[in-house]
């Protein structure tokens, strides 16, 4: 009985009892898989799986058209140039476990994303990171364009220690971007962890001198609501939700991808000067103004004071000009002109012999018949009637940003007319 009390743990006894407190290993696997959710019972009593697909689809319809609703209820000025912030919480509340594997992962991960659609949206904008722990805040990176820049730079600082501070946050990200050009819209995105701020002075009037600075801010809580970052919002016009989960915190910081209202006191209209330089022929040496180095790899050629840059859009750091492609210009132009939310087409609609809708998706000519030859649930287009599938529904409305069938129709009306 000694020998066996006092019998010393071996390595994997003791990661085991310490990592997975204590769970065995079939325990696990269902801990994690959480297998038992994706399951419902049917009207006959059996369990089948949960269609994820038609649920994730329902919610994008619901929000594409509370989207439309707001923007057909008055005429709404968008900020086409944003310079975001976005302030990420690396205090010790980010190391806990409540989101899977941690909520540092699932924010660097959704950062990412975020990132990434956001340029992708928003090509003329520009974005800077903030990260905030020890009671400090600190600039990761600068506002750029740039979106492999800010990923690895995140990736290289993923330690969590000590107590966030929301105002040093504000004060910091307050500073950068009062160097704005008035035409450029100021928002600030914060990825909230913690359930306190350690601050050194009055947060009130930090708060108002973000008001009064044109500020928009915006926080996502992981753990519950605070009435600070409730009240922050509230002040400078931006919005304040809490992630349920990984699914739901996505879905909130996706929301920001798109550009929001302008803020009717200071929505100005301004000319901008902007220019479109050309690419550099490959192998030609030049020194880059960003890196400030000798390069050989191409990049473009200021019009105005013919330097060298690696990449658009940016600007001009000898003569300030703005830099874009045409490109950059046009993929922007669609948040002022968004497409009508498409109609969905209910099984009783298919069915019916005075409505003729084709098998097959006009956008990926998939057929619409599941298995049995029933009709799947579908969308078309109110102008120009043609069915698409809810993959096509989303990638028109979010990436493409043209519908298929109105552009074939507008082709085939003005080859007609040369004819």
């Amino acid at each position: 009985m000694n020998n066996i009390a006092g019998r010393p743990l071996n390595e994997d006894d003791e990661e085991d009892e310490v990592n997975e407190d204590g769970l065995e290993a079939w325990e696990r696997a269902y801990t994690e898989d959480r297998s038992w959710e994706s399951l419902q019972e049917d009207e006959s009593g059996l369990l089948r799986s949960i269609d994820t697909t038609a649920i994730q689809h329902a919610q994008y319809r619901r929000r594409l058209r509370a989207l439309a609703s707001n923007a057909a209820s008055a005429r709404i000025q968008k900020g086409l140039i944003r310079y975001l912030y976005i302030v990420v919480d690396l205090s010790k509340a980010a190391s806990e476990r409540d989101f899977r594997p941690s909520r540092m992962a699932v924010i660097t991960k959704q950062v990412e994303t975020f990132i990434r659609e956001f340029f992708d949206q928003n090509p003329l904008s520009h974005v800077g990171l903030v990260t905030t722990k020890d009671g400090v805040a600190s600039c990761l990176t600068d506002l750029g364009g740039s979106p492999e820049a800010h990923i690895k730079s995140l990736m290289g600082k993923l330690e969590c220690s000590g107590d966030a501070s929301l105002q040093n946050a504000l004060d910091l990200v307050h500073s950068n971007l009062n160097q704005i050009p008035s035409y450029g819209h100021r928002e600030v995105l914060i990825l909230y962890s913690a359930l306190s701020t350690c601050d050194p002075g009055d947060i009130m009037e930090t708060i108002q001198n973000c008001k009064k600075g044109k500020m928009r801010c915006s926080v996502i809580g992981l753990a519950a609501e605070m009435f600070i970052c409730k009240h922050l919002c509230q002040e400078t016009g931006g919005t304040y939700s809490v992630a349920l989960d990984e699914s739901h915190f996505k879905e909130l910081i996706l929301e920001h991808c798109p550009p929001p209202p302008a803020i009717a006191e200071y929505a100005t209209a301004n000319l901008i000067k902007m220019g479109f330089p050309q690419r550099a022929a490959e192998g030609s040496v030049a020194i880059c103004t960003c890196h400030e180095e000798a390069k050989t790899e191409g990049g473009y050629t200021c019009p105005r004071c013919k330097v060298r840059v690696c990449e658009l859009p940016t600007e001009c750091r000898i003569c300030g000009l703005t830099l874009i492609s045409s490109p950059h210009l046009a993929r922007s132009y669609h948040h002022l002109f968004p497409i009508v939310p498409f109609v969905e087409i209910s099984a009783s609609s298919q069915n019916d012999p005075s409505h003729r809708f084709p098998n097959t998706c006009f956008g990926c000519q998939e057929s619409l018949l599941s298995q049995g030859n029933k009709p799947e649930l579908s969308v078309y287009c109110p102008k120009c009637k043609q069915q698409f599938c809810f993959d096509c529904d989303i990638y028109i409305h979010e990436s493409l940003h043209n519908c298929p069938g109105c552009e074939s129709f507008r082709h085939s009306k003005s080859i007609t007319t040369a004819q």
